[in-house]
């Protein structure tokens, strides 16, 4: 994948001004700013490979061998595969449910039907929506989108927007990215006369909803043999499963000019949006999404990449994390989602211009207020249980729309579960985040009686609880956490994939590092861990000083390096250091180099315990002057 798109979300930031000021990832990086007092990170490395299997690999740099050898990628075969980025994908119809909400929805398009497709507010409900929309609108259906407002109505199915659906004439429901634990409400549809497929990624509950089908991965009785797909990857799969069905036995005489193809920009956008794992399908569907959105052959998506300052080619999965996926998520979390839904279905440029330039401008309002809001909570959180295992804070004057932001950020500062919720008259909405030690959802179960409804994964739910029992909430979260968090340690690990020289770092070994894209969750950057390093020099760089240039060398080599939000290090590390990193390339000015991305710093031959003393003594002889 090309490595610009990189640059443009990772350089822009502080080597130069851009037109909107200090540039849309300086916000945003501002935004996630890390006091080091306080989150103190245990640097693991991997065990090396055995040998005879590195040589097993000798088309493959060794380093690279042992990147894959990390994530359990052993075969020659499966590495050839892992590196084409051109793995496998499961036939739809082996999801359970398919068969039945394919067959419903042909009866559907052959009888003219009208169709309701009810999605999501955020990036991957937005992207699932579209998509199925235009699947079904490209089969010949009466097709309608509903997506629900999240400050009004909250997410999930709601039973006065199936009663108004149903009074509109719609016959056919299909949920995107929900609907997995609505028992009640698909109770509601039926009586009503709705039938309803229900496609979801969420985790499912102990019951599954009477629907016409209900397609869902996670199922406990799915055969299906990938359980991570996204919301919008479930959408995609029933897609799949119409087109191809389409082109056996058509439902309709109509041409469908409609591919498969031209719907993987969108898995692309909500599937990385989303965090789900790129790793199996998600990678291969991603993978080709991207390509999809580097020719930007959707106006909206083109006019949403201007607004970022993404030119073709240089769109990649954190190029989708840092300027795409917020700017879509923006519209339903201060506005309405639709706003990002017809950006993402109009085929008019001047309209996915004017819609485009709507979702700047939100996220920009968004930043600033995430910004507000998680001082105030972090003030919150930590009056209450500032030693505790889990933070929670709850206020009037939060907005629902950014309460998961905030709580995500906390969890960024102290590696502690975070509850965020926005008090209403009489009902509070909110948000977790979570770390991997503590299945958020999990205890949600555990409090269901608590709560109007809630649902998620393990490491990010929602909630909706009577205003009453919010603080009953609270307290049994708290002990629940205490119980399940007891033995742990509550600081976050890093992990390198190898200890090496900075001379073995070379163009050879970036060239093959790329293979790996898309990178992200569940198939990040690799780091690497070298000792021993001299500092030449250092100095502090962006608007207001708050990144850290670096000039690197183990007397082999020399490179550059930068630290983002390290900026208050500058002219305090010792001569020399151990520093995790990744390799990437720095494209300015029409040139490109390599540069060292540092993740963490700390002077040689300094272990866990006494880095976090030597932090903490920096800080106090600052304090004191």
């Amino acid at each position: 994948m090309p490595t610009a798109g990189r640059q443009a979300v990772e350089y822009r930031s502080y080597q130069s001004e851009s037109r909107r000021g200090s540039g849309w990832l300086l916000a945003i990086r501002s935004a996630l700013r890390t006091d080091l007092r306080i989150l103190k990170k245990r640097w693991q490395v991997s065990p090396p490979a055995p040998s005879s299997h590195v040589a097993r690999f000798s088309h493959l740099h060794p380093i690279t061998v042992q990147v894959l050898y990390n994530r359990g990628i052993t075969d020659p075969a499966e590495a050839a595969a892992f590196l084409s980025g051109e793995g496998g994908e499961a036939n739809p119809f082996a999801l359970q449910g398919m068969h039945a909400a394919v067959t419903r929805l042909r009866q559907a398009l052959r009888a003219g039907e009208p169709i309701a497709v009810y999605g999501d507010f955020d990036a991957d409900g937005v992207a699932a929506t579209a998509l199925l929309v235009q699947t079904l609108r490209a089969l010949g259906g009466r097709v309608r989108p509903y997506i629900p407002h999240r400050v009004d109505e909250g997410y999930g199915l709601h039973k006065e927007a199936l009663t108004q659906l149903a009074h509109d004439g719609v016959r056919v429901v299909v949920t995107v990215d929900c609907g997995v634990r609505a028992l009640k409400e698909v109770a509601h549809a039926n009586r009503l006369g709705l039938d309803v497929v229900v496609t979801d990624h969420h985790s499912v509950g102990a019951a599954l909803p009477e629907a016409v089908a209900v397609i869902n991965p996670k199922r406990t009785d799915s055969r299906y043999p990938f359980g991570e797909l996204a919301g919008v990857g479930v959408a995609y799969k029933l897609a799949q499963a119409l087109l191809r069905s389409q082109r056996q036995t058509p439902v309709t005489a109509r041409e469908v000019r409609l591919e498969e193809e031209d719907l993987v920009d969108l898995v692309a956008l909500g599937t990385v949006a989303d965090l789900a794992p790129l790793l199996g399908e998600n990678r291969t569907l991603v993978h080709r999404g991207l390509a999809r959105i580097n020719r930007m052959e959707r106006p909206g998506v083109e006019a949403l990449c201007r607004q970022a300052g993404l030119k073709p080619g240089q769109v990649d999965a954190t190029a989708i994390g840092y300027a795409l996926g917020p700017r879509l998520n923006a519209a339903g979390r201060l506005a309405h989602a639709k706003t990002a839904y017809r950006l993402l279905e109009t085929e008019y440029p001047a309209e996915a211009e004017r819609l485009a330039g709507e979702l700047d401008r939100l996220n920009r309002e968004r930043q600033q207020l995430t910004l507000e809001t998680q001082e105030r909570a972090r003030q919150l959180a930590l009056a209450t249980a500032e030693d505790g295992p889990l933070l929670f804070a709850a206020a009037p004057d939060f907005l629902a729309g950014i309460v998961g932001l905030v709580a995500s950020r906390l969890v960024d500062e102290f590696y502690r579960p975070a509850v965020v919720a926005e008090v209403g008259e009489d009902v509070s909405h909110g948000s977790c985040r979570s770390i991997p030690e503590f299945h958020i959802t999990h205890a949600l179960d555990e409090c269901a009686d608590l709560l109007i409804r809630h649902g998620g994964h393990a490491a990010a739910a929602g909630f909706t609880v009577p205003n009453e029992h919010l603080d009953k909430l609270a307290d049994r979260l708290r002990r629940l956490a205490a119980e399940q968090l007891a033995d742990v340690e509550l600081t976050p690990v890093l992990s390198a994939d190898a200890e090496v020289e900075l001379s073995q770092m070379s163009w050879e070994l970036q060239r093959e590092l790329a293979q790996l894209e898309p990178c992200g969750y569940a198939n990040p950057h690799p780091l690497f861990l070298s000792r021993n390093v001299r500092v030449l020099s250092q100095r502090a760089v962006g608007s207001e000083g708050q990144h850290l240039k670096l000039t690197l060398s183990d007397e082999r080599a020399a490179w550059d390096g930068i630290a983002f939000r390290q900026g208050e290090w500058a002219g305090k590390l010792p001569d020399r250091v151990d520093l995790v990193y990744h390799l990437e390339i720095n494209e300015w000015n029409d040139q490109r180099r390599l540069q060292l991305n540092v993740q963490d710093i700390r002077p040689t031959g300094v272990d866990d315990a006494v880095a976090h003393l030597w932090l903490d003594r920096d800080e106090a002889k600052r304090e004191e002057t």
